[in-house]
């Protein structure tokens, strides 16, 4: 009885990780949760590899890594992903952010088997100040605007309120966020 009692917790233990995924960056180690949505796989945290150049520690400081993932410019952001995984578009973003609006999981950051696991790191200006950290998270999408402005989801909290968004062409005049050269977060997606 114990033995059949040890092999049931066995098994459901390695169900349950089987259902988180995982993914390994062969360039650097770093091991990503992955989730799947609509038959899509997205990496369930902040890319944490170090680019060469458009990349940069929030604050400046490589411990923040591990808790916010690393900021990238959207032309280092373009290429950044590892091999077989991609930077999502905009449309794939917002199929995201209404399966997250419908399941309720934006209400928690925690990490979580089926959720995104939203990682507030804030972003870094084109001027330079890094600000909005543990407040909001942005994440780039493939999606260019023009040749100074690309497309961008956003996660805010708000009065305690999570809202998250997909930015829009039309709103660029009123928005100061849309710049390539701001530094936000990259989630990528596995490319089929």
């Amino acid at each position: 009885m114990k033995r059949i009692l040890s092999i049931l917790v066995l098994v459901s233990v390695v169900m349950n990780l089987a259902g988180q995924g995982k993914f390994t960056d062969k360039r650097d180690g770093n091991v990503y949760r992955t989730i799947s949505v609509q038959g899509v796989t997205w990496m369930a945290e902040n890319l944490r590899f170090r680019a060469p150049q458009g990349s940069a520690y929030f604050e400046r400081d490589s411990t923040n890594s591990g808790r916010y993932g690393i900021l990238y410019d959207w032309t280092t952001a373009m290429k950044v992903c590892p091999e077989g995984w991609h930077l999502p578009s905009g449309e794939q973003f917002q199929v995201l952010v209404s399966y997250n609006d419908q399941k309720g999981t934006w209400k928690s950051q925690k990490p979580q088997s089926d959720s995104f696991g939203v990682q507030l790191a804030g972003m870094q200006d084109y001027e330079g100040t890094f600000s909005e950290a543990e407040e909001s998270a942005y994440f780039w999408t493939s999606t260019e605007y023009d040749k100074e402005n690309a497309q961008y989801a956003s996660y805010v909290i708000v009065s305690d309120n999570p809202v998250s968004d997909v930015s829009r062409k039309e709103d660029i005049s009123d928005l100061h966020g849309a710049e390539k050269s701001n530094k936000y977060s990259v989630r990528c997606v596995k490319t089929r």
